[in-house]
């Protein structure tokens, strides 16, 4: 499985619509279950937003998803900071978010 970080800041005004968008992501994904991809979200008390992407192929069960591509659509105007991305490599994971209840709801 590749895996991909990506960071970026959001704009105070922007946070609850980033929030919101990145709820609705989940939702499409709970909706259509793809078995490729892993995919987590995590928001930083600083306006940052750190996502974590897993996929085995390609991304696609992920990027080509209705919502997706709105979360994408005006993603530069929201955020304060450039986008960095870089592959990543899991060198440990111990029940990490184990209970879907844990994520807070946008």
């Amino acid at each position: 499985m590749t895996y991909n970080l990506i960071r970026y800041g959001v704009k105070d005004a922007s946070i609850a619509e980033n929030r919101a968008l990145v709820a609705k992501v989940f939702e499409a994904l709970d909706e259509t279950k793809p078995q490729s991809v892993r995919y987590l979200v995590l928001e930083l008390e600083n306006g940052e937003f750190v996502h974590l992407v897993g996929y085995d192929k390609d991304s696609s069960g992920l990027t080509e998803l209705e919502a997706f591509k709105l979360f994408g659509a005006n993603h530069a105007e929201r955020r304060s900071t450039p986008l960095a991305r870089s592959s990543a490599r899991i060198i440990g994971n111990y029940h990490m978010l184990a209970n879907a209840e844990e994520a807070v709801p946008a």
